[in-house]
């Protein structure tokens, strides 16, 4: 007979949305089982966020680095008014400690809002179920590409132009033939002695593979006086940047993290907006209440369109579109690329934009808005 379990609330997936979860409600007192297939699984992708969306209950070790003021290169040189941190992954890791969760090491064969049945007959019941299983792997999805190396500070500072960072720098440095699908540097420092280097397709259906994205990075430092050895670590990143269609029959499940609306569509960062949630999740579980609101819904709405006009953009609008964006107020910036519920704030960041594009952005901002 197989065997079956219970506890208040299980989570599916331990990447950093589930084991941020599962650490916070075990911090509260609620019974967890964890189920994962690589539970301990080491972290290496490289997590970002602005500082101020990390929540405070997080340890300061996790915080990798910190920019002030990181720059963008749209159609000119621009700052943003924020401080920007890369996160220590492995940091992080430890400081979400799960020990104090059960954790089964096996893989969810099926979830509902009350159950979890595992591939080795196992049932897990539940008052909760939580699914944070991200979506690598799911199929269909528009995505974001990217592929860079690490270098050494001594060796890559010069390239930051005294910016600190770039968040984004869409020069057309890279080799590109302007009508081509459009990609951007994306440089940050690791800690005191690395900085990664990044070549980043923002979003793409299909998003550019490595080995175009690969020559392009080469392209576009060399051009700027750095030659590449061939040896230097590399990280390559692909991740769908929009939550999975829900299937008949899942409802009813909570889904976190990037398997959910706190997925951003039009950035692809999710980690800082799921640790931020973490605690709003728990007291949702706790009183048996649904986490979403009309304000969160409408957000997402609002910023899927920003993923269809991006992903409608003629590549040569693309720059424009972000030098419009970046001209904004940092508090209509930080309301779109930020936090769950300014629908209104969103809203009018969007309304803003809009007259200082240029004609054809326009026009294929309405084709969005219609659904053509």
């Amino acid at each position: 007979m197989n065997p079956t379990l219970f506890a208040d609330l299980v989570v599916v997936g331990l990447g950093p949305a589930g084991r941020a979860l599962t650490n916070r409600a075990c911090a509260a007192g609620v019974d967890v089982i964890a189920v994962d297939p690589h539970p301990h699984r080491r972290w290496t992708p490289t997590y970002s966020s602005w500082l101020d969306e990390l929540p405070a209950w997080l340890p300061t070790s996790v915080i990798g680095s910190v920019t002030e003021n990181p720059a963008v290169f749209t159609t000119r040189r621009q700052s943003i008014a924020r401080s920007y941190c890369v996160l220590d992954t492995s940091e992080l890791q430890r400081a979400l400690d799960i020990s104090a969760a059960r954790t089964l090491t096996a893989t969810a064969q099926s979830v509902t809002s009350s159950e979890v049945a595992l591939v080795d007959g196992t049932r897990v019941l539940a008052r909760a179920v939580v699914d944070a299983r991200g979506t690598a792997g799911i199929d269909g999805l528009a995505e974001q590409t990217a592929f860079g190396v690490v270098v050494a500070r001594t060796i890559a500072e010069p390239l930051l132009e005294g910016a600190g960072a770039w968040f984004m720098d869409w020069r057309p440095d890279n080799g590109a033939d302007s009508s081509d699908t459009p990609s951007f540097l994306y440089a940050v420092a690791l800690g005191h002695q690395d900085i990664l280097l990044e070549e980043t397709c923002l979003v793409g259906t299909p998003a550019l593979e490595y080995r175009e994205l690969r020559q392009r990075l080469h392209t576009r430092l060399a051009g700027r006086g750095l030659t590449l050895s061939g040896n230097e670590t590399v990280e390559r990143v692909r991740f769908p940047v929009q939550p999975p269609r829900r299937e008949r029959g899942d409802g009813r499940v909570e889904r976190f993290g990037a398997r959910s609306s706190m997925m951003h569509p039009a950035t692809g960062y999710s980690v800082a907006a799921s640790l931020a949630s973490a605690d709003d999740m728990v007291d949702a579980v706790r009183r048996g209440k649904k986490i979403g609101t009309l304000s969160a819904w409408t957000v997402q709405r609002l910023r899927n369109l920003g993923l269809r006009t991006a992903l409608g953009l003629d590549p040569a609008l693309v720059p424009q579109f972000f030098a419009s964006f970046f001209d904004l107020p940092v508090a209509a910036q930080k309301a779109y690329l930020s936090g769950r519920s300014d629908a209104l704030g969103t809203a009018l960041a969007m309304t803003r934009m809009f007259p200082t594009l240029p004609t054809s952005a326009r026009l294929a901002i309405a084709r969005s808005v219609i659904g053509r």
